[in-house]
C-alpha cells in the first residue's frame, strides 16, 4: 500500500480534521499517510465577504484541482463547504459520522442569546446565522467577522464583539467547548447543510483509495446529508444562503427540516418532509420544490441569491 497524501487547508480546524482521518485510516487499514497543505481561495481572501469571492467552492476548488492533478490522493472537507456540483472524475467514498449539528453562542459577559443587552454586537460571517439571529432578536447589531475559529474568538475577547455564533462541532473538535455560553436549539438556529459532517473526496477511478475510504462512511449521516444537499441543489444555492436544513434518521425514517429566511430574518418559511432513507435525494428535491412554491424563491432573491453563480 502506498503512502497516502491527504490534502487539507492549513487552518487549525482543517488540520485537526485531516489528522483525524489519517489516524482512522491507520487504525482501520494500517495505512501510512502525510498531510499536504493546499491554500484555497477562501484562505487567501479571509478578509473579503463571501459574495466578493465568487462563493461556490472557495474552500474546495484548489483541493479538487490537486486531486485531479494527482498531487494528493484524498481531500478532507467540511461538508458544509462542498458545492452541490462535484467535478467529473471525483467522488465522495466517505461521509463520516456526524458530530453535533447545532450552533453555539459564545459571549464575553456569559449572557445567553435572550439575555444579551439591546443592540449587542453579534459576530458571524454566515447569512444563515445572521437571519436566524435577527429572527430571534431583531435588535441585535449583527456584524461580519472573518478569520479562523481562534481568530474570531480572539476578536470577541479583545472587545470587537459582544458575542459570536460558531458551529459546536468545530469548537468540540478543537477542545474549545468550555468557551460555549449557550447551545442554540434548532428551533432558534437550524444548521447549515452538511454541518458537523466531514466528506472525504478522491479520484473516482482510484480503486485502492475508494476501497480504503469506504470503511469511514457512516450510512445514516450520508443519507441525511444527501437529503440536505438535494434540497440545496433544488434551491440553486451556494454556501452563503439564509437556509438551514437538518436531515436525520428517526425511528427508521428519514426526517428533513428546512427553513428559508429573508436577510433580516423577519420573514421565513419552514417545512418538514419524511420518507424512506433510500429516497433521500428525491425527498430533498421535493421539499425544495414545495418551499419554492410557498415563496422561498422571493426570500432568497431578497437575500441576494442573484449575486451567486449557479
Amino acid at each position: 500500500m502506498r503512502k497516502l497524501r491527504i490534502g487539507s487547508r492549513g487552518s487549525q480546524l482543517a488540520l485537526w480534521q485531516a489528522n483525524y482521518i489519517g489516524a482512522e485510516l491507520a487504525r482501520l487499514h494500517n495505512a501510512k499517510w502525510e498531510i499536504v497543505i493546499i491554500k484555497t481561495s477562501g484562505d487567501r481572501f479571509q478578509q473579503s465577504a463571501p459574495p466578493q469571492m465568487g462563493l461556490k467552492g472557495i474552500f474546495t476548488k484548489e483541493l479538487e484541482e490537486a486531486l485531479l492533478d494527482g498531487r494528493i490522493d484524498l481531500a478532507v472537507h467540511s461538508m458544509k463547504d462542498v458545492p452541490t456540483d462535484i467535478p467529473a472524475g471525483l467522488a465522495f467514498p466517505a461521509v463520516t459520522k456526524r458530530e453535533d449539528v447545532r450552533d453555539a453562542l459564545l459571549s464575553r459577559s456569559g449572557a445567553k442569546l435572550l439575555g444579551l443587552p439591546r443592540g449587542a454586537r453579534m459576530g458571524t460571517s454566515s447569512l444563515r446565522r445572521r437571519a436566524q439571529l435577527l429572527r430571534a432578536r431583531p435588535d441585535l447589531a449583527v456584524l461580519d467577522v472573518r478569520g479562523n475559529v481562534d481568530t474570531r474568538i480572539r476578536k470577541m475577547e479583545q472587545g470587537d464583539f459582544d458575542a459570536l455564533v460558531l458551529a459546536k462541532a468545530g469548537l468540540d473538535r478543537l477542545g474549545l467547548s468550555a468557551k460555549i455560553t449557550e447551545i442554540l436549539s434548532c428551533e432558534v438556529s437550524l444548521p447549515a447543510v452538511g454541518q458537523g459532517a466531514l466528506g472525504i473526496e478522491s479520484r473516482a477511478d482510484d480503486a485502492e483509495v475508494v476501497n480504503l475510504l469506504a470503511g469511514l462512511n457512516h450510512s445514516e449521516t450520508r443519507v441525511g446529508v444527501t437529503a440536505e444537499r438535494a434540497l440545496l441543489a433544488e434551491l440553486e444555492g451556494g454556501c452563503q444562503l439564509p437556509l438551514g436544513a437538518w436531515g436525520r434518521m428517526e425511528k427508521n425514517e428519514l426526517v428533513l427540516d428546512a427553513r428559508v429566511l429573508s436577510g433580516d430574518g423577519q420573514e421565513s418559511i419552514s417545512d418538514r418532509a419524511a420518507g424512506r432513507p433510500e429516497d433521500a435525494e428525491k425527498l430533498g428535491r421535493e421539499l425544495g420544490r414545495k418551499m419554492l412554491a410557498a415563496g422561498a424563491d422571493r426570500l432568497l432573491k431578497l437575500a441576494g441569491r442573484n449575486i451567486e453563480t449557479k
